[in-house]
């Protein structure tokens, strides 16, 4: 009983310092694929089939820009840590 109630305690401390970790940073990534996927249909494509290269459109490329950015700040914000 008695290295039950340490090792809870020492969990509970471990726990204590949190960051804004993977479930926020999943939630963040959702949000750009939403908005990503958005942008392809308004320039009547399917997010996932066009490759972006020399071919592709200038609103496809504008979108996996956008899309890149969007992910660059969900990195940046929901993996940092918070006290």
């Amino acid at each position: 009983m008695k290295y039950t109630t340490i090792l809870v305690f020492l969990l509970l401390l471990m726990t204590s310092c949190t960051k804004a970790g993977p479930l926020a940073y999943g939630m963040c990534q959702a949000g750009c694929a939403s908005v990503v996927v958005a942008c392809y249909s308004a320039a009547g494509a399917v997010f996932g089939t066009v490759t972006g290269g020399l071919g592709a459109p200038p609103a496809i490329i504008a979108c996996n820009l956008a899309f890149g950015k969007c992910s660059a700040v969900c990195a940046a914000i929901a993996l940092t840590p918070t006290p």
